[in-house]
């Protein structure tokens, strides 16, 4: 039986019209089913970052918490103009010296039919300089707004092929943060 870790599973926007909220939920709570995780869901509405990088003006005490509690990350985020959300940046460059050597994966998401794969693809060189090993088993959400039901439940027509996507990628992130738990 694996160590259980802390997962926090950050929603890349705040924009108000967000589609991929529904994508943060559904992966937060597939993860939430598994007696090896233990998950927390961050919202960006939630906090608040002011000024910017990571000064010590620019943290909020609730989001730093979180970061240091966390054993691993999922990014569920869209893709804006080929790239990421400032809203995302911001929350990442708060806390530098606590994302170091705890993994991380990565979901895109987007209205066309991409499904994200350049927001995953920018966000590499961020992960990294953050210290984060990033996992390779990526997740896309392509047309974002078609997968879901109103109130968020995966259409059944695709659950089983996120289901393995996710499974897959949630293996691989408990066999990451346990090994670098240990070896800290």
């Amino acid at each position: 039986m694996e160590q259980v870790i802390t997962l926090a599973v950050l929603a890349g926007t705040s924009r108000q019209e967000r589609e991929s909220i529904k994508a943060v939920r559904w992966v937060a709570g597939q993860a939430g089913q598994r007696d090896d995780m233990r998950v927390i869901v961050v919202d960006p509405v939630e906090f608040t970052f002011a000024g910017d990088g990571n000064d010590a003006t620019g943290k909020d005490p609730r989001y730093t918490e979180i970061i240091r509690q966390a054993d691993a990350f999922y990014i569920v985020t869209p893709e804006y103009n080929h790239s990421f959300p400032g809203s995302l940046k911001r929350m990442l460059d708060s806390e530098y010296e606590l994302y170091r050597h705890k993994p991380v994966a990565l979901a895109g998401c987007s209205n066309g039919r991409w499904g994200g794969v350049r927001v995953c693809e920018a966000l590499l060189p961020v992960v990294h300089r953050l210290g984060m090993p990033a996992i390779q088993a990526e997740l896309y959400f392509p047309k974002v707004q078609t997968l879901f039901t109103e109130s968020g439940d995966l259409l059944a027509a695709h659950q089983g092929y996120y289901n393995r996507q996710l499974t897959a990628a949630l293996d691989e992130l408990q066999w990451y943060a346990t090994r670098l738990r240990i070896s800290e």
